[in-house]
């Protein structure tokens, strides 16, 4: 017999802010850019309940999101399991590069080289090191 993995949702939350040295203190909003901003307090008196996290059907609200200063939470789901993965603000990158290839298909154009998915910008952009790295 499959038992259902029941989750609490607050609990949940607070561990995961906890496991990046981050508490309810370093949040200052939650919800969604569809729905609308609320604060923790709302947050919490929702999210002490229990869902089944296991696989199925998602059960949480799907662009639900905890943002902080610089960085947010934001649901995650692969075949009904659902949990939250923490974000930070990327850095941005000390060298400017202008792109060639943003696609396969660019890169395979621009390079004739045979190119297949999942392939990075650095990957879909290298021609041997004869790309230029420079500040505009």
């Amino acid at each position: 017999m499959n038992i259902p993995e029941k989750t609490n949702l607050l609990q949940e939350t607070i561990k995961k802010l906890k496991e990046y040295q981050k508490t309810e203190r370093d949040i200052l909003w939650v919800g969604s850019e569809d729905f609308g901003w609320f604060t923790w307090e709302d947050f919490k008196e929702l999210a002490d309940t229990e869902y089944n996290s296991g696989h199925g059907t998602q059960e949480v609200a799907s662009d639900l999101l905890i943002v902080g200063k610089d960085f947010w939470l934001e649901r995650r789901d692969y075949d009904g399991a659902e949990w939250w993965e923490f974000k930070v603000m990327p850095c941005k990158p000390e060298n400017y590069r202008k792109p060639i290839a943003l696609t396969v298909k660019q890169a395979k154009e621009k390079f004739g080289k045979d190119i297949r998915g999942w392939s990075t910008l650095k990957e879909l952009n290298s021609n041997g090191g004869k790309n230029e790295t420079k500040t505009p």
